[in-house]
């Protein structure tokens, strides 16, 4: 089994949102029963609080349901339970060290590390635009998916 771990600022927003995307994804692929998916914040600021309305309304509009799903933050021992740990934006990756102290074994990778152009995903807190943190979280899941199926990651 391949475990997952998605990972943004403060788990309301974009990890989230990858997280339901790609349970969706490898059960339409008929492929769940493969992987254990699931997401955190590098942050404390939202523990315990539910996915981010404009998240919920991007989810809902594709028949995903997330409801139940409430933020927590990564904690040190995430590194060992994980096979990846992926991330949604540099400062993501830098506050993810703070917490790990180090990769060995190199299981961190920004999600669009994956895809065309490899590249940080807007955080739509900040640009209200999910739709684009849509496109840029299914390309990199669909590039991040590709390259587990190669083993070539």
């Amino acid at each position: 089994m391949t475990s997952v771990l998605f990972i943004c600022h403060g788990n309301i927003c974009r990890s989230p949102m990858a997280e339901f995307l790609f349970r969706d994804m490898v059960k339409t692929k008929g492929i769940a029963s493969d992987f254990s998916i699931a997401s955190a914040a590098t942050s404390r600021e939202e523990i315990g609080n539910g996915v981010h309305r404009g998240t919920k309304q991007k989810l809902n509009s594709l028949g995903i349901d997330c409801s139940g799903k409430t933020a927590r933050q990564v904690t040190k021992r995430d590194y060992d339970t994980y096979d990846y740990l992926l991330v949604m934006d540099g400062q993501n990756t830098r506050n993810l060290m703070r917490i790990l102290g180090d990769d060995p074994e190199n299981k961190v990778y920004r999600l669009l590390d994956f895809g065309k152009k490899p590249r940080d995903i807007a955080d739509p807190w900040y640009t209200g635009n999910f739709e684009a943190t849509y496109n840029d979280v299914m390309e990199g899941l669909e590039g991040f998916l590709l390259q587990v199926q190669e083993n070539k990651i």
